[in-house]
């Protein structure tokens, strides 16, 4: 395989409801709120499924590659329970390889409520369930050790199981990638973000604010310093002014495409992310990686959800 991703596996549950929907279950209009069971429970207790899709983050720059003919896996902890099965086919449609083998657990598998409102927007609720449980006994070493590049998603990071999970995953990969997910991920997960960048990964994937906010920088003209003194390969995505890659002494920027109809921004970094690593995998160079990054994300926002077909 050329990339084996290890993320949050997520069922996006998809339903459009109107405006009053969200008043009475009191829920701020395009925001994400993370609830847990009973409340997730209790808002789809009456609801129409419009479409349920195989999500999370890695998962969807994972079967962004697929779509781009590549050869990829994925490792997310799922329920044997319906929505468990159905992320399964999911990854299966999209030939993407799951090397995980579901068990009876007593949390459920995580699902992402996405409530779509006649004015498009997107108001989502999310319970992490099994997913963020993930451990070291569920890595597939073999897995891993067969991939070119293995994916991380720096939503998945914590102390203890998961932890321990990314730590084995790292200690037995040819070539580490990660994104570092979010600003509230980083500024919760700081000196660990900063420890595995330093130390741990080859190739790390964040926007402005993500990594602004992981050096404490005020410029970023701090950020292109710490980017060269990594010598590693890191990749910002910088929103108007494109974006830019560091490798070492090596500095290169990619502008944004123009002119775009954008109608939800779901899924940008993500299928950035999968065009970057598309280039880097089948020998482009920095530019042209970028490029087809920048392709991959102009697609996508302009249509609804995180797939380009």
């Amino acid at each position: 395989m050329k990339v084996l991703g290890i993320g949050n596996a997520i069922v996006d549950v998809i339903c459009k409801v109107e405006d009053n929907f969200l008043i009475k279950n009191k829920l701020t209009k395009s925001t994400m709120k993370l609830v847990d069971e009973n409340e997730f429970k209790a808002i789809t207790s009456n609801l129409k499924i419009e479409n349920t899709v195989s999500g999370g983050s890695v998962a969807n720059s994972i079967v962004g590659l697929s779509q781009l003919n590549n050869e990829v896996g994925f490792i997310g902890k799922i329920n044997n329970d319906e929505f468990g099965n159905k992320y399964e086919e999911g990854l299966k449609k999209e030939k993407v390889k799951f090397f995980y083998s579901k068990k009876n657990e007593e949390t459920p598998t995580g699902t992402c409520l996405i409530l779509i409102t006649p004015d498009s927007e997107r108001t989502m609720c999310t319970f992490l369930g099994i997913a963020g449980k993930i451990n070291e006994t569920d890595i597939d070493i073999e897995a891993i050790r067969k991939s070119e590049i293995t994916f991380f998603e720096g939503y998945l990071w914590d102390e203890g199981h998961p932890k321990k999970a990314f730590e084995k995953a790292i200690k037995n990969s040819k070539k580490t990638a990660m994104s570092l997910s979010d600003k509230f991920c980083v500024d919760r997960h700081k000196q660990n973000f900063l420890d595995l960048v330093k130390n741990s990964l080859d190739i790390i994937f964040a926007n402005e604010q993500e990594v602004l906010s992981l050096i404490n920088a005020k410029t970023f003209d701090e950020v292109i310093s710490f980017g060269k003194s990594l010598k590693k390969l890191i990749v910002i995505t910088r929103g108007e002014k494109g974006s830019i890659a560091v490798k070492g002494d090596e500095i290169v920027q990619f502008g944004i495409q123009k002119n775009l109809k954008i109608v939800d921004l779901t899924g940008a970094g993500d299928l950035f992310a999968a065009g970057f690593l598309h280039g880097l995998i089948n020998n482009l160079s920095i530019k042209e990686s970028l490029q087809k990054g920048t392709e991959m994300s102009s697609k996508i926002i302009q249509k609804i959800g995180a797939r380009l077909s």
